[in-house]
């Protein structure tokens, strides 16, 4: 016998996803829902081509480090694939302590909290700590987990221009100082590359008496002595609050954190409903994050071999005259202004066997349609040669 809801009429909300409109929006699954039937390091392989990955947030190029792989194979055999709950309830495990120790140490933290997703833990890095009665001042060019973060926070908000601590401070002067003041940044803007202005927005946090949160997954492993972030970077990791971030960044696995000192990491753990009904994070993406974050201390060739690449990609598109929108970091930009102009370039790139991202408005500031790519330790000297082909041949054909 039919179901009770098979029978009911379509809905207003059918109807509209069964639109013209809808149907439209649709054929952008076939431009950034690609689907990979295998890889072989940077190497991606999808309806029989072979391409160089050049949009990858592996900066250190670990996902297949084999120390990496067996750390996650044993956390299986030992622990399962899950731990099937919530940490406040029976999905805690030692090896979550373990790794929220060794995080915190490594980032100059007191205590830090782990979570089965990046976003995940942006998000908490704000509903953990903002309510109703304060005041978030956010970076306009935020990531979409933090925007979540600030929205579900129910804290009212100023955006201010992106990485501009001149225009932070006019809106501060008309706040009154009984304001709960909180800076959301983020360490390297993954679109843009751009670093943050700490030291600036550090002085204005002192001078104002804000609370900084800061993410900082594509800092994280790339920034500071051994990888420790964009606040070890420029010695001020005991000015900002909270730091927060990704694993499927450089350490190349998934889950993220959120790390503070001890009173604020317990006071997250009670007040952030992202934290307190979430999953736990899975025994081997703990165990992958943990032998990651040892491989970046016990091999620094991986991140020597990076800027090593870095330093050469860059070399390339300042020779052919492209806009990197002056990108410091792997995150690199290939802004074309047009999307007409971008989806051609990135069909070219394509057609030579380099994969990577488009990205337009209003993903993006208006004027600012770009390609986004990243640099990895993982590419050879062989995938920069043929990247610098196709991207020769994909300025030609726009």
């Amino acid at each position: 016998m039919p179901l009770p809801f098979l029978k009911r009429k379509k809905s207003p909300l059918w109807d509209r996803i069964h639109s013209d409109d809808a149907t439209r929006l649709r054929l952008k699954y076939d431009t950034y829902y690609h689907v990979f039937e295998q890889q072989k390091g940077t190497r991606v392989f999808k309806d029989g081509k072979e391409f160089v990955m050049l949009s990858s947030n592996d900066y250190l190029g670990l996902a297949h480090h084999p120390k990496i792989k067996e750390a996650g194979k044993r956390a299986i055999e030992k622990w399962g694939s899950s731990t099937t709950g919530a940490r406040l309830a029976n999905g805690g495990r030692i090896f979550h302590r373990e790794l929220e120790d060794k995080l915190a140490d490594f980032l100059g933290k007191e205590a830090c909290h782990v979570f089965s997703a990046g976003y995940l833990a942006c998000a908490s890095a704000v509903t953990g700590f903002a309510d109703r009665k304060d005041m978030v001042f956010a970076d306009k060019n935020l990531h979409s987990s933090l925007w979540s973060g600030i929205k579900l926070s129910g804290a009212k908000c100023e955006r201010f221009a992106h990485n501009d601590p001149g225009h932070l401070r006019e809106i501060l002067e008309s706040e009154e100082d009984s304001v709960h003041k909180i800076f959301v940044l983020e360490g390297v803007y993954s679109m843009e590359g751009h670093i943050a202005n700490l030291p600036d927005f550090v002085k204005l946090a002192e001078e104002f008496k804000a609370f900084v949160v800061m993410d900082d997954a594509h800092g994280f492993g790339v920034l500071g002595r051994e990888g420790r972030g964009t606040a070890h970077h420029f010695g001020m990791t005991d000015q900002v609050d909270v730091i927060c971030g990704s694993f499927s960044k450089s350490l190349a696995g998934a889950g993220g954190f959120v790390a503070s000192s001890r009173q604020a990491i317990d006071y997250m753990r009670s007040t952030s409903k992202q934290t307190i009904f979430s999953a736990a994070l899975s025994p081997a993406s703990c165990a992958c994050a943990q032998a990651a974050l040892e491989v970046m201390q016990d091999e620094p060739q991986h991140l020597e071999r990076l800027l090593r690449n870095l330093g050469r990609y860059r070399s390339i598109l300042e020779g052919l005259g492209l806009d990197t929108w002056e990108s410091e970091t792997p995150a690199i930009p290939i802004v074309l202004g047009e999307k007409e102009k971008v989806y051609y370039f990135w069909k070219a790139l394509l057609e030579k066997g380099v994969y990577s991202i488009i990205s337009i408005a209003p993903g993006v500031p208006p004027g600012k349609d770009l390609i986004r790519t990243a640099i990895s330790a993982g590419h050879t000297d062989e995938d920069l040669d043929l990247i610098e082909e196709a991207l020769v041949y994909a300025k030609s054909r726009i």
